[in-house]
């Protein structure tokens, strides 16, 4: 694959937002992602279920596919994806507002593509956030995080961490936990709907869950390990 690619499922009636979904993948691999791959269903089956949530409102949504499975080091592969994506969407769509949703290495992804213009909110799922992952340009950012509490490849620690200094860098930080894994897969509706909620509120189309609400107007630790 010599460049990424976009799967849309545009609005039926005109778009008003756009919300972007980026699956997992690895540490390493200059590799195609493979069609079936865990992370790629999951991350399908979340899109679709904002795709329904939203029927009729005006949200197109986006399924990213990876030129490569990994993150690649300095190269940040994912990343550069998810920045090729947004200018894409920004030419087809113009000033709409744009949802980023990632999983895993997808999540991370979204994170440091958060600051970029029409971006007003990022929703991550386990992201993968090593130690000294960027921050400063969430200030101002609605970021929303859920991660497992048993994952054993991406622990929960990465991300309350991460959750930290972002909240400290100005951002707007609301992080829950989630009995269960890295798949997403044990309490899935709880996941899809934590998915569906940032992404609706985000869009304009809903108004921000009460608890999702009352966490980003928190400060401290409170606000970044409330358990779901």
């Amino acid at each position: 694959m010599t460049e990424p690619r976009l799967e849309a499922r545009p609005a039926p009636a005109g778009t008003v937002a756009v919300a972007l979904f980026c699956h997992g993948g690895t540490a390493a691999s200059v590799e195609p992602p493979r069609e079936r791959a865990l992370s790629l269903v999951r991350m399908r089956a979340v899109e679709q279920f904002v795709s329904a949530a939203a029927a009729g409102g005006g949200l197109s949504t986006y399924l990213l596919r990876y030129r490569v499975a990994g993150w690649n080091g300095p190269a940040a592969d994912a990343h550069a994806d998810v920045r090729w994506s947004l200018d894409r969407l920004r030419a087809e769509h113009g000033t709409v507002p744009i949802i980023l949703v990632g999983h895993s290495m997808g999540g991370r992804a979204v994170l440091r593509a958060g600051g970029e213009p029409q971006v007003t909110a990022v929703c991550a799922l386990a992201p993968w956030t090593p130690s000294g992952e960027p921050v400063d340009h969430l200030r101002g950012r609605t970021v929303a995080i859920l991660h497992g509490r048993g994952d054993r490849w991406v622990p929960a620690a990465l991300s309350a961490d991460f959750a930290r200094r972002a909240q400290h860098a100005g951002a707007r930080v609301a992080r829950f936990t989630v009995a269960g894994g890295h798949g997403m897969i044990r309490r899935a509706h709880v996941w899809h709907t934590f998915v569906r909620d940032v992404v609706l509120a985000g869009a304009g189309l809903a108004p921000t869950r009460p608890d999702i609400a009352a966490a980003l107007q928190q400060a401290g630790a409170a606000a970044l390990a409330v358990e779901l």
